[in-house]
């Protein structure tokens, strides 16, 4: 068998399944599977940037722990966009209006694209200021103020490629924006150790086995690297790619939904129809991105080993719940075309499936995290002190991975239904109102130092849970609606 034909047998084609009729696990299974691996490669930037600043230096590594939570807002800000157009592209296509759906997917990309911009800008103004709010230490600030200044010039780019993968989901496409993202990753890994340590004393080479003549012929060409900026410009740059092959997969492929540029210009009637889908979506996105940034403000009153730690166990936090992630990703789509389709019943269905089954398998994730902590925060620092920190976090929060699986699953349900308000308020409440004042109060007042930090991830991860399944046994969700906006020439 071919390597074509194995990748066949594991990912389906959107041709190959239906999501609006026939067993639920199955169509869900091929429509996530391709998300998790695409999440995964995701992560790999951020995993790839916190191994080789790791090995640069522990101020590095601190300062992406710094610039990456602003990362998260910028993208937060704009993502409200992208989710609207999916959930549009989802319904249309439920419904069977092919046209209506490619018209969405073009005004998403234009306003997508523009609103990128003005982020960046933005972004690239406020980075100091902003880093400096959140209380990095004077040997942290510079190098994760250079570091977001790259990013933030390079927003439209790295906003592009999310809004690609967004609406080739909506459609039900989800391999294509798999392999494009894997070529990405490739490119960015590879540029990763080059750009930041150039080739004098490149410890690439030591893992690569090159010998000291191949070694000398490298560091003849005088580059000695950018630092904690390389880093930036290979992520920046491999998005850049990305996007112009997302582009052209959009515009000149039988792949997935199409895009047109005849209905690119901005249509600012439509853009309210995606502003009403689109801001409470950027609502949870931001809401979440602050209490990110919020929380750093707290873990900020610790020493720099704390700060490094936190940066480790988020990242590989965000690792862990991957599937959760994608599965309700899946959902959203699921729910999106059956509701265009007028099937609410197997939208409903879809839901209570993926909360199960994501509460077993996080849960199963859950005892290895909790079990190999050590080993796991080791890979990315040899500093004893960060490690030790790092573990506490682990054992603290691997208990409630399963509860954050229920929680993803039905506030997917909700965007694809448009309830993105609803899931806008589930957020809010499990990380501005549950976690971050138990963060502080735990850490600070009850004395509970570093550890009352990770107590409410705890707390918050179980209610947030609860939250999402008491509302969606309300059924408001059943509300959402096909929003009717591209011209009726079809």
């Amino acid at each position: 068998m071919s390597l074509r034909d194995r990748l066949n047998s594991v990912f389906k084609t959107r041709d190959e399944f239906d999501l609006t009729s026939g067993d639920i696990a199955r169509p869900l299974f091929y429509l996530s599977l391709p998300i998790v691996v695409t999440n995964l490669l995701q992560t790999a930037y951020n995993l790839a940037d916190t191994f080789w600043l790791g090995q640069f230096s522990t101020n590095a590594l601190a300062a992406i722990s710094f610039a990456f939570p602003m990362v998260f807002l910028l993208i937060a800000l704009g993502m409200g966009l992208s989710v609207a157009g999916s959930v549009l592209v989802a319904q249309h296509t439920g419904a069977g209006e092919e046209k209506r759906a490619e018209y969405a997917a073009s005004q998403t990309v234009t306003f997508s694209l523009l609103g990128s911009v003005l982020l960046g800008l933005f972004g690239y103004a406020a980075v100091g200021t902003f880093l400096d709010i959140l209380g990095a230490s004077p040997d942290v600030l510079p190098l994760a103020t250079r570091y977001m200044q790259v990013i933030s010039l390079g927003l439209p780019f790295m906003f592009g490629f999310f809004v690609f993968v967004a609406l080739m989901r909506g459609y039900g496409d989800t391999i294509t924006p798999m392999l494009v993202m894997f070529g990405s990753v490739v490119l960015n890994i590879a540029l990763d150790p080059i750009l930041i340590f150039g080739f004098d004393g490149n410890p690439l080479f030591s893992l690569t086995g090159l010998t000291a003549l191949e070694s000398q012929l490298f560091a003849a060409t005088g580059y000695t690297g950018s630092g904690i900026e390389g880093a930036a410009i290979a992520t920046v740059f491999s998005r850049s790619l990305a996007l112009v092959v997302g582009l052209a997969v959009m515009f000149g492929s039988s792949r997935g939904v199409q895009i047109h540029l005849s209905q690119m210009w901005p249509d600012f009637e439509f853009l309210r129809k995606l502003l009403s889908i689109g801001i409470p979506a950027s609502i949870e996105g931001t809401g979440r991105a602050l209490s990110v940034n919020l929380l750093l403000i707290v873990v900020g009153m610790f020493p720099t080993t704390v700060v490094a730690a936190y940066g480790i166990g988020v990242r590989v936090f965000s690792v862990i719940f991957l599937p959760a992630i994608a599965v309700a990703r899946g959902v959203e789509t699921m729910t999106g075309q059956n509701i265009g389709a007028g099937k609410e019943h197997r939208a409903e269905e879809a839901a209570k499936f993926a909360a199960i089954a994501m509460f077993g398998i996080l849960s199963l994730a859950g005892v290895f995290a909790f079990v190999f902590a050590e080993p796991i925060i080791s890979v990315f620092t040899d500093d004893p002190d960060v490690v030790r920190v790092g573990v506490d976090f682990l054992h603290w929060v691997a208990p409630t991975f399963g509860f954050i699986g229920i929680m993803r699953s039905y506030t997917g349900s909700f965007r694809g239904a448009g309830e993105t308000l609803t899931a806008a308020a589930i957020s809010v409440l499990m990380l501005g109102v549950i976690r971050l004042p138990f963060a502080y109060f735990a850490s600070q007042s009850f004395d509970y130092g570093s550890t009352g930090i990770w107590m409410a991830f705890t707390v918050s991860n179980v209610a947030g849970a609860a939250i999402a399944y008491a509302w969606y046994q309300r059924g408001t969700w059943r509300d959402g609606s096909l929003t009717r906006t591209a011209p009726a020439d079809d």
